[in-house]
């Protein structure tokens, strides 16, 4: 180590290797060499995974680094469901332990997770840590997991069978359950049930609400089920346009406003709160639409004022530039697109004349459109979005009526099959998929403009209602985000949520009855 930084001395510059970095970074610490230590902590800012990440946390409590004990906590926060099964989560200390599952912002997709964690972590060293049950088990979400889980997994369990204080907690979690019930909000402040952050939110953004152009901003929170306004009235209305999610901003591309077709684009500083023009497109598109594919912005058909176009076009923002590719096969406007497979796929839309049954493939290496297999139904104001391997097509007008109807392509069949129609009908909705499920939010239902929002689960091939939004709006645009810093500023702030206030008297099923009956031969001791 020292002939190495004797070397920095005199050339200013080390070689930082896997096998090096930790004796190397002691060494510069201890000399206090700060480059050095700047370089090996952001070296091993770099090789952070689910192996290694609690070891280099550990590593700066004798080498201070704030930026890089920040990244490595943040790490086994955003990656839990894998760090917790790791060898090296066994070491950590019953506090960080504690910390890290205490956190709203701790990513689980199910609070299984850390209830199978804190027993990992106590079965490594039994008799030391059987004790520090009871405050694991406090910081579980129990009331977020199911009333099978807890009878199956949780009473069931020794640690909590023989640990006289879990025993309240469970019986507090069981009676949460039963009390609210399958279809009520899990949005509440009870410690039992209150939500983690979502890995990532839904944005439902303008559209047409009240007989006008909006420029609302709402913000879906899947864990909480809660639409959550965050809009930023620096911004014009908008309707019929698109929207895109790409390197941290969201873009608005083209639109409607009642008065002007936009061919302008606006994006959206999701950190700053700030809305800037970017390069104008070289068409003027409403009913747009817009997807994107290996860094770039995709922008097809639409309408101009005057003709539905067939012309689509592509911008790259490190360039801040667009370029014209090659035309679609069709004259699409009130299409829907989205990538998938490393293309691009649109579907329906209206062309002048009549509602589409069309769908075509753009390839970028070939800068070919191809038409693909008829869908089952002709569809305008269509929502098209790649799901589980297939591009599914849902809803739409068909030149009659609003359809609630669903297929899905599978690009390897050339095929389309239907699967279950949703609860409402609905054009001009904003589609999403958000945590292996696909929303539907907003449209049109052939008779008033909505708010209602709902999903659909692939596993169960079924539609089930979610929250409402606040706005009722149709022709709007939808986009996921993920992966921003400030992502607790656009969702449901926890401790602003509503207080589980338990009901006195509510009917219980003679199956929560008989578990019930299970968890006061627990209290009792019976179940030893």
């Amino acid at each position: 180590m020292m002939q190495l930084i004797i070397d920095f001395a005199y050339t200013g510059s080390v070689s930082v290797t896997e096998d090096n970095v930790q004796e190397l970074l002691l060494a510069a610490d201890y000399l206090n060499i700060m480059d050095i230590v700047q370089t090996c902590c952001d070296f091993l800012g770099e090789q952070l995974c689910p192996e290694n990440c609690i070891g280099i946390l550990h590593l700066t409590n004798f080498c201070f680094s704030s930026e890089l004990q920040r990244k490595a906590y943040r790490y086994i926060i955003d990656h839990f469901e894998e760090v917790a099964f790791s060898e090296e989560f066994l070491q950590l200390s019953l506090q960080e332990v504690t910390d890290i599952i205490g956190r709203d912002d701790l990513k689980v997709r199910q609070e299984n997770t850390v209830f199978e964690a804190i027993l990992r972590w106590i079965t490594h060293l039994p008799e030391e840590r059987k004790k520090h049950m009871a405050v694991l088990l406090s910081k579980v979400r129990l009331a977020l997991t199911s009333l099978d889980y807890i009878k199956i997994n949780v009473m069931s369990n020794e640690l909590v069978i023989k640990n006289t204080e879990c025993q309240p907690m469970v019986k507090e979690a069981f009676e949460t359950i039963c009390r609210i019930g399958p279809n009520r909000p899990s949005a509440l402040c009870n410690p039992l049930v209150r939500p983690r952050m979502p890995h990532a939110i839904l944005l439902a953004i303008g559209g047409w609400s009240g007989g006008d152009p909006t420029n609302g901003i709402e913000a879906y929170d899947i864990q909480a089920d809660y639409w959550f306004n965050v809009t930023n009235n620096h911004e014009r209305p908008r309707a019929y346009h698109g929207t895109a999610f790409l390197n941290g901003y969201v873009y608005c591309v083209g639109g409607f406003d009642r008065v002007e077709h936009f061919n302008s684009v606006r994006r959206f500083d999701l950190s700053a709160h700030t809305w800037h023009e970017v390069a104008s497109m070289y068409f003027r598109r409403c009913y747009v639409s817009v997807t994107v594919l290996n860094g770039c912005i995709y922008a097809m058909g639409g309408y101009d004022g005057h003709v539905r176009l067939s012309t689509a076009e592509r911008y790259r923002p490190e360039a801040n530039q667009w370029s014209l590719i090659a035309p679609m096969h069709e004259h699409r406007s009130d299409a829907s697109c989205t990538t998938l497979n490393n293309k691009v796929y649109i579907c329906g839309g209206f062309n002048g004349n009549e509602c589409l049954q069309t769908a075509e493939c753009y390839s970028p290496e070939t800068d070919q459109w191809t038409m693909i297999s008829l869908m089952t139904s002709r569809r305008s104001g269509i929502g098209v979005v790649a799901y589980g391997d297939h591009v599914y097509a849902v809803g739409g007008f068909d030149g009659t009526t609003r359809l609630r109807s669903a297929e899905a392509y599978n690009p390897r069949t050339n095929t389309w099959h239907e699967v279950a129609s949703m609860i409402t009908p609905r054009s001009n909705f904003g589609i999403e998929v958000l945590e292996d499920q696909l929303f539907v939010v907003g449209g049109f239902n052939g008779f008033t403009t909505s708010y209602n929002v709902e999903y659909y689960d692939a596993t169960t091939n079924e539609w089930s209602e979610a929250c409402d939004m606040e706005i009722f709006r149709s022709a709007l645009s939808c986009c996921v985000v993920s992966g921003i810093p400030n992502i607790a500023e656009y969702t449901v702030p926890r401790d602003a949520l509503p207080h589980l206030h338990l009901e006195e008297g509510s009917v219980e099923s003679p199956e929560s009855t008989d578990s019930m009956q299970s968890l006061e031969s627990i209290e009792a001791g019976e179940l030893d």
